[in-house]
């Protein structure tokens, strides 16, 4: 990546995974409109791992089905790799099932684009992944934000490191980790007075983000403490209870760092 003070679109090397050879035209024409000229290519997972270990991209973009792997599959083997388990990804598919996204949703990309897409959606993906690789330090008029004390309550190993990362780059430092929402009322409950955000994912085992919200928001009486929730849940009337239930605020997964930091600076400052 060119060295400069501040990241853009056009600085990104990118590592483009596709199989079909008119899909990859069509995908790194839209790149290259956007001023993007560091641009590799590889057809399978295989070759993709290759290519990463010999040169680490910016940001990978893949599709969902290759010829040897998913994309499940591929970011498995990424988020277990050290060296490049935190470059960002993002997946263009023309799949629209729940189940098979989630997993991808839960590993924490950078997005998710339809197949065909709108150039802008890519557009607004790539600033994405911009931010993710330059975040900019939360400035608040209320908190220092190296003081901010975070529990984070999510079932997914993968998506509390994504988070953390996300926060970190923020200059939140200090974060509690939960894996559930029983494990995560037991913790807020002894250290209620050392917490000043909660964020939490929605379904999870034990206790779900609903329960734990109407835990502490009736049974531990307190109102006050924000709560941001991160989840893939796309049902109507599940996502209604949230709201019913106390939550501050809601983001889709995978989300927008520049929009958790505008809601951050918004809850934290009205403390």
């Amino acid at each position: 990546m060119t060295e400069v003070d501040e990241i853009h679109i056009f600085d990104l090397s990118i590592l483009l995974i596709e199989p079909s050879k008119t899909q990859l035209k069509v995908i790194k024409n839209h790149l290259t409109e956007e001023g993007i000229s560091n641009i590799d290519c590889a057809t399978s997972g295989k070759e993709a791992l290759e290519s990463i270990r010999k040169y680490q991209p910016d940001l990978i973009i893949s599709s969902m089905y290759l010829a040897d792997m998913t994309a499940v599959d591929l970011l498995e083997k990424i988020k277990k790799t050290d060296s490049i388990k935190d470059t960002p990804f993002m997946l263009i598919s023309s799949e629209v099932r729940l189940s098979v996204l989630d997993p991808i949703r839960q590993a924490g990309v950078v997005a998710i684009l339809p197949k065909p897409f709108k150039h802008d959606g890519l557009k607004r993906a790539l600033r994405t992944a911009v931010e993710f690789l330059d975040p900019k330090q939360l400035l608040l008029d209320n908190f220092d934000v190296e003081d901010i004390r975070v529990l984070l309550v999510d079932d997914s190993l993968m998506a509390r490191k994504h988070i953390i990362r996300v926060l970190n780059g923020m200059g939140i430092i200090h974060i509690t980790q939960a894996k559930d929402g029983r494990e995560g009322l037991d913790i807020f409950s002894q250290l209620e007075d050392r917490i000043d955000l909660i964020v939490t994912d929605l379904n999870m085992p034990e206790m779900d983000g609903i329960e734990l919200t109407e835990a502490i928001r009736n049974e531990l009486d307190n109102p006050y403490i924000p709560i941001l929730m991160v989840t893939s849940e796309n049902n109507e009337a599940r996502l209604n209870n949230v709201h019913q239930a106390g939550i501050t605020s809601i983001f889709d997964k995978p989300f927008d760092p520049k929009t958790v930091k505008e809601v951050l600076k918004q809850v934290l400052d009205e403390i």
